[in-house]
């Protein structure tokens, strides 16, 4: 498929249902929030914008990208499922980012942000995680987490310890949030746990198209 047809396709999943009066053309308001969730920092795409003619805030692309309320397909059928957790920092404060992916595809299936880590949080996790997607069958992956052990047990779902192979996937998409929550600080400064966990499931939705 020819680059621009692509990228058509991927603006085309962006929804602008919360778009009432709005100057700013549709395909530049998504244009502006795959840009941003692809990898530039708001300044950039706000940088962007200027070329088109259009001066906005860095505020305001912020909020487009929180409005649009993007988040991974749901209705997935893995054969495996690579599942961890790691820290995030947010206003000098630590949270725990869970995070569910597909290591044939390296797709995130599922994203959440939670304050601590215990065996109540992971066992959430996983009913969420089912709910959205058919893991009933999967081979989960996990490393030596008693927490997430513990959550596939209580929902009799398959599992083995792998730190390496196939959970390479989930590692990387860490250190790419990881690289984009510490360099981006006008995204994550002053920011609200639920605006981190959205944009953080809108950051899996474009992690999805580009891969």
């Amino acid at each position: 498929m020819p680059e621009n047809a692509r990228l058509n396709d991927n603006l085309d999943e962006i929804d602008l249902e919360f778009v009432e009066r709005e100057a700013t053309p549709r395909f530049l308001m998504k244009l502006s929030i795959q840009l941003h969730l692809a990898g530039l920092s708001l300044s950039n795409t706000v940088s962007i914008l200027e070329l088109f003619g259009v001066n906005r805030a860095r505020s305001t692309v912020h909020n487009w990208v929180q409005k649009a309320d993007l988040q991974p397909e749901s209705g997935q059928n893995p054969d495996h499922v690579a599942v961890d957790e790691t820290v995030i920092r947010l206003n000098d404060e630590q949270y725990w980012l869970y995070a569910a992916v597909d290591p044939e595809t390296n797709e995130l299936l599922y994203t959440a942000l939670e304050p601590t880590t215990n065996s109540v949080i992971a066992h959430a996790f996983f009913a969420e995680l089912r709910e959205k997607h058919d893991v009933e069958h999967a081979v989960f992956l996990i490393d030596g987490s008693h927490s997430l052990k513990d959550a596939c047990r209580r929902h009799s779902l398959d599992f083995k310890y792998e730190k390496h192979g196939n959970r390479n996937s989930v590692e990387r998409v860490f250190r790419e949030i990881k690289r984009r929550t510490t360099s981006f600080s006008n995204c994550f400064s002053n920011a609200e746990a639920d605006t981190a966990d959205n944009w953080l499931r809108s950051f899996a939705f474009a992690w999805n198209q580009l891969i």
